[in-house]
C-alpha cells in the first residue's frame, strides 16, 4: 500500500525546482529529478512530473507573495538541456488508480489557475521561456504563464499530444486555454490537438500558441527584454511574512492542528472538520499583525483546512461527505473578519485573502458533498461563514440544546462576505446563492457585523433547515447516512452542476469539463482497459480502440 500523500513541503528545499532570487525577478527552474516520484514505479525522465513535482510548485507559487513580495516577475525555464518538461509522467498515470489521477489533474489545474490570478491578485506576472520539446502538461504550464517565449532552433516545438498518444485529454485545462484564453482559430486547435509532435516555432508564434520567437543568437537578449518589459518600476515592499511549516499530529482517524481537528468516520465514510476560533483578541494595529506572520489566526487557519482538503481529497477517496463545524468566540472571529477587510489594501492582508480566496475554491470543486453544521458556539463570521454559504446543505440549530436553551446558535456576516471571495464564476456565494434574487442579498447586507439566530437566518436564506435539539442528531446523521448510500459518480455529476449557476468562466469550464470528461475518459477502456493507450504505453504494442462513438 502507498503510504498517506503529504502536502506539506520542506521551503526552499525543493526535489524538482531550482529558484533563484534576483533583485525583483525569481528565476524558476525545471529539473527534475528521476528517482525522486512520489510513489514508486517510474522515473521522472525529460522533466515529467507527478504530484510531488506539483505539490512544490503550489509551494512556491503560494509562497513568494508572501515571503518575496519584491519580486514582481517569475521566469520559469528548465535546467534540462533539450526539454523544457514532457508533461505529466505516462508511466505514473498507467500504475495510478483512477482516483489519484482525476485529483492529480484537479490539483496541477488549481495551482495553475494561481500562476494566473498572480497577476490580477499580486502584481506577479509569470513569464514561461521554452527551450526544447515543450509536451503536454509542460505546454499546460506555459498556458498558465502572462507570456509564452520560445526559441526558434528549428527543434523545439510545442504539442498537446493526449489524444493521438494517449487516448485521453489534456488534464489541466490545455483545450479551454487554447481557445479561451488564447483565442486560438478552432480548426487550428482542433488540427494542433491531434497532431502527435506539435509545431515548430514559426508556425506556433503564427497561430498565436506562444508570443515571441527568436533564434538562439538573439533568445537571451529576447528574455531579457520581456523581463525588462514585465518588471514593476514600483517601489514594493523588500520584506515578507514569515510563513512557517504546518504542524499537525496524525493518526488512523484523526487529524489535530492548531485550529482545526478532522475526525474520519469510515464507517459513515464522513469526516468531521472542526475548525476553532482564535485563542486571542484581534491585534489592535497593522504591524502588530505583520510581526505574526503565518501565526495570524485567519491565515494560520486557512492553511490548516487547505492541507486538511488536500489530504483527504488523495488519501481518503471512501470518504463521501465533509461535515463542517466550528467552535469559539463569534465576537472575536467578527473582529478578525473586520481587520482583514479594514486593511485589504495593505499588500500582506491582500495576499492572505487571496489564500482564503484560494482555499474556499478549492471545497467548491472538490469532489465531496458539503454539509454544514451550526451549533451554540460555532463561530460562523466573516470569512469563516463562507464554508457555510459554501455547503450543499446548511443546518443551524433553532433556539438552544435542552441543557442551555439560552444558548443559541448565531451566525454574523461581515463586508467581506459581500464579494470579496469570489467563486469560479467570478460572483461572491451569496451572489451564487441567490442569483435570481438579488434583492435577498441586499437584505442580507442590512444585518452586516450583527448576530443573527436560527429563525432570521432561515428567512435570509443563509441556512437550509433549523431543526430542535430533539431532531437536531438525527437531521445530520439522516444526510449523512443517504449521502454514503447514492452513487459517488451521480453525486459529483449533481454538485459539480447545481454549485455554480451563473455565468460560465474558463474555471468553470475547466473544472466542469475535467470533472465530467476526463473523469469519464480516464475509466474508459480505450484509455485504460487491457489494450487501451495508457496500459499499454512503453510496451511497443498499439493500442486496440473501440471506435464507437457515443
Amino acid at each position: 500500500m502507498n503510504k498517506p500523500i503529504d502536502f506539506r513541503v520542506k521551503p526552499y528545499d525543493y526535489h524538482h525546482w531550482n529558484l533563484k532570487l534576483e533583485d525583483k525577478v525569481a528565476w524558476l527552474g525545471l529539473t527534475v529529478k528521476e528517482d525522486k516520484g512520489i510513489r514508486s514505479g517510474y522515473e521522472l525522465k525529460l522533466n515529467s512530473y507527478d504530484l510531488g513535482v506539483d505539490i512544490e510548485l503550489h509551494d512556491i507559487v503560494s509562497r513568494l507573495p508572501l515571503e518575496h513580495p519584491e519580486i514582481s516577475v517569475v521566469v520559469i525555464h528548465s535546467l534540462a538541456e533539450k526539454v523544457f518538461c514532457a508533461g505529466a509522467n505516462i508511466k505514473m498515470l498507467g500504475l495510478s488508480d483512477h482516483e489519484h489521477k482525476v485529483n492529480f489533474c484537479k490539483f496541477t489545474n488549481e495551482t495553475r489557475i494561481e500562476i494566473e490570478n498572480a497577476n490580477h491578485k499580486s502584481n506577479l506576472k509569470y513569464l514561461c521561456v521554452i527551450e526544447g520539446a515543450c509536451a503536454g502538461g509542460g505546454y499546460e504550464l506555459a498556458l498558465a504563464c502572462d507570456e509564452i517565449i520560445m526559441v526558434d532552433d528549428g527543434s523545439s516545438s510545442v504539442s498537446l499530444p493526449e489524444l493521438p498518444l494517449l487516448g485521453v485529454l489534456p488534464g489541466t485545462g490545455g483545450l479551454t486555454r487554447l481557445v479561451d484564453k488564447r483565442r486560438v482559430r478552432r480548426d487550428r486547435a482542433d488540427f494542433f490537438c491531434t497532431t502527435e509532435e506539435g509545431l515548430l516555432a514559426p508556425k506556433a508564434l503564427k497561430w498565436g500558441l506562444v508570443d515571441h520567437i527568436a533564434p538562439p543568437s538573439q533568445f537571451k537578449k529576447l528574455i531579457s527584454d520581456r523581463i525588462e518589459k514585465w518588471t514593476d518600476k514600483e517601489k514594493r515592499a523588500k520584506n515578507g511574512l514569515k510563513i512557517e511549516p504546518l504542524q499537525r499530529k496524525i493518526n488512523s482517524n484523526e487529524i489535530i492542528y492548531k485550529y482545526l481537528s478532522v475526525k474520519v468516520n469510515r464507517q459513515d465514510r464522513y469526516a468531521e472538520l472542526r475548525i476553532y476560533g482564535p485563542d486571542r483578541d484581534c491585534p489592535s494595529n497593522i504591524e502588530e499583525i505583520f510581526s505574526l506572520g503565518s501565526k495570524f489566526w485567519p491565515l494560520q487557519i486557512i492553511r490548516e483546512v487547505e492541507d486538511a482538503i488536500l489530504h483527504l481529497r488523495l488519501n481518503e477517496p471512501q470518504i463521501c461527505t465533509w461535515l463542517f463545524k466550528s467552535e469559539g468566540d463569534l465576537e472575536q472571529s467578527t473582529n478578525y473578519s473586520l481587520a482583514l477587510y479594514e486593511h485589504r489594501n495593505v499588500w500582506w492582508i491582500r495576499e492572505i485573502n487571496s489564500t482564503i480566496e484560494r482555499t474556499l475554491k478549492r471545497v467548491d470543486v472538490s469532489a465531496r458533498s458539503l454539509i454544514a453544521a451550526v451549533e451554540p458556539e460555532s463561530c460562523f463570521s466573516g470569512f469563516l461563514l463562507e464554508f457555510v454559504l459554501a455547503a450543499d446543505q446548511a443546518l443551524m440549530l433553532l433556539d438552544g440544546f435542552e441543557d442551555e436553551p439560552d444558548l443559541e446558535a448565531e451566525v454574523t456576516p461581515t463586508e467581506l462576505n459581500f464579494g470579496h471571495y469570489k467563486m469560479a464564476n467570478g460572483l461572491s456565494r451569496l451572489q451564487t446563492r441567490f442569483f435570481d434574487t438579488p434583492d435577498s442579498v441586499k437584505e442580507v447586507s442590512k444585518m452586516k457585523n450583527k448576530a443573527v439566530k436560527a429563525k432570521s437566518c432561515e428567512k435570509l436564506g443563509l441556512v437550509t433547515f433549523i431543526p430542535d435539539d430533539i431532531d437536531w442528531e438525527e437531521e445530520i446523521r439522516l444526510i449523512i447516512e443517504s449521502r454514503a448510500s447514492y452513487s459517488g459518480d451521480a453525486l459529483t455529476g449533481l454538485e459539480a452542476n447545481l454549485r455554480f449557476p451563473g455565468p460560465e468562466t474558463m474555471e468553470t469550464k475547466i473544472f466542469a469539463r475535467l470533472s465530467a470528461w476526463q473523469n469519464w475518459i480516464f475509466q474508459r477502456p480505450n484509455a485504460v482497459g487491457e489494450d487501451g493507450a495508457l496500459t499499454l504505453y512503453g510496451s511497443g504494442k498499439l493500442p486496440n480502440f473501440r471506435r464507437e462513438r457515443t
